[in-house]
């Protein structure tokens, strides 16, 4: 007979986790996972499905990280918005939550976030194994578990209206674009990462204190280390992306650290992982790789970061080329590995591949998503919106797409 899983709250007991720990990105500090169950994870997942709705319902309009409908790529343009302008706030407090995830309280989560506190309570004191040993959980929700997004989401949920409570009403507690405009203060945030604009440094500063004891009564507190206040001129990254003003005008473009970690990935690929490889297995391996990161940064002003990348993979394969036939002369390697297609000369080519070329790949603008919209609520707007956005993605990869095929 065949076992039948079955998800009952009844005699409950989640499982301890599995805890790893997995590199961050570009340092050498470790990030802990904790792994549960099949069995944990499901039920996680059945009790996220529930709490989900409540969650978007009552959660930030500015808030796009780990929400249905939304992504990096609309807080980009949040933030364009919000910073586009003549009259556009000029001092931007960049804020970082230390080890979010790990640190929030359980006493606050378990008296605010409206589910089965039972459940809660086997879902954020399970304990963790490592390295053979049993340890307990004292605080914070395992990143790995189904529900720990919508927990750290609900824990920073509150902010805005923090932020608008002190900033945007008027004398008679309605809120006014006069006070808005006045004080020029916005929050954007995604996950645990978010910005808030001013006018002053000092108003950043008074918001910089404001979020702290936000956060303190929370469990959390601010990374002094990546929480800084900048000049809009002097530029700031966010979520893979620098914003910065050259006389006036807002620029977002892909950061130094994005494209120093394509590189890096790329040099992999090719000088490493791929010395032995087939050309079209070499092909469809980078390909994969720059559809992933140009389909992230192909809405921001990024064809010089193309150029600059196609430049350097141009450079990678010749060396590539040149240890597979040492002996070869440079215009051989050339007239075998590069040929000409449909009149466009110079692609790296094979029989099923051709290497995507990222000087033609267009630059087309992400469309604004109306951030009081609730998927729930608003279901018809959200599919409307998901079909324009596959039909843009078709439009822009088609060429690179028939081309890599």
């Amino acid at each position: 007979m065949k076992a039948v899983l079955t998800l009952s709250d009844k005699h409950y007991k989640a499982k301890p986790l599995r805890r790893v720990y997995i590199e961050k990105k570009g340092k050498n500090k470790k990030r802990p996972l904790g792994i549960p169950t099949m069995y944990d994870r499901a039920m996680q997942t059945l009790y996220a499905l529930a709490l989900e709705p409540v969650a978007e319902t009552t959660g930030d309009h500015i808030s796009f990280g780990f929400r249905k409908g939304r992504s990096a790529k609309d807080a980009c343009e949040q933030i364009f918005c919000v910073l586009a302008r003549k009259c556009s706030p000029t001092w931007i407090l960049e804020g970082d939550i230390k080890g979010c995830f790990d640190n929030i309280n359980h006493a606050w989560l378990q008296d605010n976030i409206p589910m089965d506190k039972r459940i809660m309570k086997q879902f954020l004191k399970s304990g963790f194994i490592y390295q053979g040993n049993l340890f307990p959980t004292v605080s914070g929700s395992p990143q790995g578990g189904a529900i720990s997004s919508l927990y750290a989401n609900m824990t920073l949920d509150g902010l805005e209206k923090l932020i608008q409570d002190k900033y945007h009403r008027n004398s008679k507690g309605k809120i006014e674009n006069h006070y808005r405009a006045k004080t020029k203060v916005n929050l954007v945030r995604y996950a645990d990462d978010f910005i808030i604009t001013a006018n002053t440094r000092e108003i950043a500063e008074e918001l910089k204190e404001i979020v702290d004891q936000f956060l303190n009564n929370r469990g959390l507190t601010l990374s002094e280390e990546k929480t800084r206040i900048t000049h809009i001129d002097d530029g700031f990254d966010f979520l893979g992306w620098t914003f910065r003003k050259f006389k006036g005008k807002l620029i977002v473009k892909p950061s130094k650290d994005s494209l120093k970690t394509l590189t890096k990935k790329c040099a992999t690929i090719i000088l490493k992982e791929g010395k032995a490889d087939r050309q079209s297995e070499l092909i469809r391996r980078l390909n994969q790789v720059i559809r992933g990161w140009t389909n992230y940064h192909k809405h921001v002003v990024a064809s010089q970061a193309f150029s600059c990348v196609n430049n350097t993979l141009y450079l990678l394969l010749q060396q590539w080329a040149k240890h597979r036939h040492p002996n070869k002369s440079k215009w051989w390697r050339l007239n075998n590995y590069w040929h000409e297609k449909n009149g466009k000369r110079w692609l790296l080519m094979a029989d099923e591949y051709s290497l995507i070329n990222l000087r033609r790949i267009d630059i087309i603008r992400h469309p604004k998503l109306q951030i009081s919209k609730n998927p729930f609520i608003h279901e018809e707007y959200f599919v409307k919106r998901k079909m324009k956005l596959k039909s843009l993605v078709a439009a822009r990869n088609g060429e690179e797409m028939l081309g890599s095929v």
